[in-house]
């Protein structure tokens, strides 16, 4: 994994996604996401909790040998298992309402992400982390962050009119999705398509079905 580019891109969506909710009317926080589960006040929340778990980790060196890599890391992510992250987005919602408007929770993102982007990019290249039960290199770790970044990027902007992430972050993205299947996803996908259909956001078409053959059931790679 490439630290110094996947840094640069975290930094480049989190601030992204600052600029986009700093824009919004207030009505705005109430719109739907592409996470079904939540509204954009909701998803920010989550995102926000994404931002202090990285600062958590950032601080947190683990010691023993990595047990997962960039990709191997979300193989425990899948609609399919457990209750689905259920319990997580029942959290979510009752923790976004307790804020008195969505003011504070943007304030808060914005310092918090800003924080996060400023120890990826001062974090040693050749360190390992500790995060959600496993360790990681500091290179595979900032490659998870920067991809529910650019998942979660896609997700705000569903229903707003609003930039998307950058076209280098969705590649990237793309390529996590293809260790997860073990080859590329369909070459007649663009990267937003493919990263909508590997994370189960977009609902596969016939023809999405004949582009994927047996594959098509292995999806979604990850929730």
């Amino acid at each position: 994994m490439d630290l110094s580019r996947d840094a640069e891109l975290l930094a480049s969506e989190y601030s992204a996604v600052t600029r986009i909710v700093e824009a919004l009317d207030r009505a705005d926080f109430e719109r739907r996401t592409g996470a079904d589960a939540w509204n954009v006040r909701e998803l920010l929340f989550h995102q926000l909790l994404d931002a202090q778990r990285a600062l958590v980790a950032f601080a947190s060196p683990g010691d023993d040998p990595p047990d997962v890599d960039a990709v191997g890391y979300w193989r425990g992510f899948r609609p399919d298992l457990g209750d689905g992250g259920a319990a997580h987005a029942v959290f979510v919602r009752k923790a976004a309402a307790a804020y008195d408007g969505p003011a504070g929770l943007v304030a808060q993102w914005k310092v918090t992400a800003a924080a996060a982007t400023r120890a990826a990019g001062a974090a040693d290249p050749g360190g390992r982390i500790a995060t959600q039960g496993h360790v990681l290199t500091v290179p595979d770790f900032v490659n998870t962050l920067l991809l529910e970044a650019t998942v979660h990027h896609l997700d705000l902007v569903a229903d707003l009119d609003a930039p998307s992430p950058s076209t280098a972050a969705l590649t990237v993205a793309r390529g996590v999705l293809a260790g997860l299947l073990g080859h590329d996803l369909p070459s007649e996908w663009d990267d937003t398509e493919a990263v909508l259909a590997g994370t189960g956001r977009r609902t596969l078409t016939g023809r999405d079905r004949v582009l994927l053959g047996a594959d098509a059931d292995r999806l979604p790679l990850l929730g």
